[in-house]
């Protein structure tokens, strides 16, 4: 079709051009888009055309970053584009295109208004599954700049029902395995936009009692947070070098939902750091989700070990003994370090007074001999001082004395190329250099 050929190659004109992207943006195109998405149910139009409508509109606010604002408010594109979504998936269902296995209802949508049953979950075509996609990388450029904390409230019910659509699309299946990956993707890219308060809305009421379903949770059904929980379990077993792309938009909505909303936040910590029962092994050995990420607490890139360690410690209400409980201290220091947290406490975040922390049978019978900087049951070593007599003792601890000052004498100088300086942690909770050995034997003094 001549229409379809001409958007691919405006596309890529668009894509390579720099004057082309500025002659698009004022010439009336981007308007012509969206005057088109008012028809996007005409089942005339063909699927292309609307596809790359939706490529040459990404494209444009992707590349032209002073139109967002006009497209967003003056030209209503969030609300067009919420609604080409919706339509998606309620045709859907009109059509009987649905799969069984998942469950759908959604108080914030129209569905969930209409509908006060649960129902199938609608299943999407790949073209379908293409389009949304270009539509959910356009709703990410219009709200990537939006002050989350500033919204009125026209603003926070827009970004409400958004979010009740994501939760259907979270739950949505696809013709094609591959296709939901990519979906699910992009909502989640989506979703670390949204303000605290709409995240809400991935959880519905429970309409029918079930107490065989794992998903419910405090009468909320909380499939689509297990769904956003399931793909990071899955992208774990994803090489390490492709971390950081795949896995912070996941981990930063799970943390987001988790420091919202207590309900998502007990569910999750429910899921990810359930009552300890292995306490032999350290917390990173092991293939449960707990191990996976607190093994990537040590990771060399930054924003993965950032992310990780941060979504651990909201899940225990940043409380430092109940992190390094699950963690060991040694896993921990990084972020304890970075936020003046190594001498213990809580972070000034409010959190629900309730405990679910509860100890389990092995736990407490190992309690007592498990070291705190490995996060796990240590035989009791032998006396290495046992059997010295008391010059040999002495000895021995003028020699540790004299290795000591001689490693912060040098410090300075070794600190120069790049080597460690001795630290001892501060009275904000953060370490600081060790100038003379005489710190450290204040500091011993201090703790006792």
């Amino acid at each position: 079709m001549i229409i379809v050929e001409a958007q691919k190659c405006l596309c890529n004109l668009v894509y390579n051009s720099s004057f082309a992207q500025k002659t698009c943006c004022y010439n009336g195109c981007i308007e012509g888009i969206l005057l088109r998405l008012r028809t996007y149910k005409d089942p005339k139009i063909p699927h292309e055309v609307k596809f790359f409508d939706m490529r040459m509109l990404f494209l444009l606010t992707a590349l032209c970053a002073e139109i967002r604002p006009k497209v967003r408010c003056q030209l209503h594109g969030l609300t067009y584009l919420m609604e080409v979504l919706d339509l998606i998936l309620k045709d859907n269902l009109s059509q009987g295109n649905t799969s069984s296995g998942r469950r759908i209802f959604s108080k914030g949508s129209r569905r969930g208004r209409s509908n006060q049953e649960s129902c199938n979950a609608p299943c999407l075509r790949d073209e379908e599954v293409d389009t949304a996609c270009e539509v959910l990388k356009v709703l990410f450029n219009l709200t990537v700049t939006t002050d989350k904390y500033g919204l009125d409230e026209e603003e926070e019910a827009h970004y409400m029902r958004l979010v009740s659509i994501l939760h259907d699309i979270i739950l949505s299946d696809t013709k094609t395995p591959e296709k939901r990956e990519d979906l699910l993707s992009h909502t989640i890219d989506l979703l670390t936009n949204m303000p605290m308060s709409s995240y809400e809305e991935l959880m519905t009421p429970v309409v029918k009692k079930d107490e065989k379903n794992p998903n419910v949770y405090e009468g909320m059904d909380m499939e689509a947070i297990n769904t956003l929980l399931a793909f990071l379990e899955k992208r774990l077993e994803k090489p390490h070098k492709t971390y950081q792309e795949i896995l912070s938009p996941d981990v930063t909505t799970l943390s987001e939902c988790s420091r919202a909303n207590s309900t998502i936040r007990k569910f999750l910590k429910k899921r990810v750091l359930p009552p300890l029962k292995d306490v032999m092994n350290r917390p990173e050995e092991g293939t449960t989700l707990r191990n996976r990420l607190v093994k990537l607490m040590t990771s060399p890139v930054f924003d993965v070990k950032e992310l990780v360690a941060d979504f651990l410690f909201v899940l225990c209400k940043e409380n430092v003994g109940r992190l390094i409980k699950y963690t060991g201290y040694g896993n921990a220091a990084g972020l304890l370090a970075n936020r003046g947290l190594m001498l213990g406490g809580k972070a000034n975040t409010n959190y629900s007074s309730d405990s679910e922390d509860s100890d389990t049978e092995e736990y407490l019978k190992y309690k007592d001999r498990i070291n705190p900087v490995l996060g796990c049951y240590q035989e009791p070593a032998p006396n290495p001082m046992e059997g010295m007599t008391e010059e040999q003792k002495e000895y021995e601890a003028m020699q540790l004395v004299n290795m000591m000052d001689k490693m912060s004498s040098c410090s300075f100088i070794l600190c120069r190329d790049g080597l460690i300086q001795p630290l001892r942690v501060g009275e904000d909770g953060r370490p600081e250099p060790v100038e003379h050995i005489l710190q450290l034997q204040e500091a011993i003094q201090d703790s006792n």
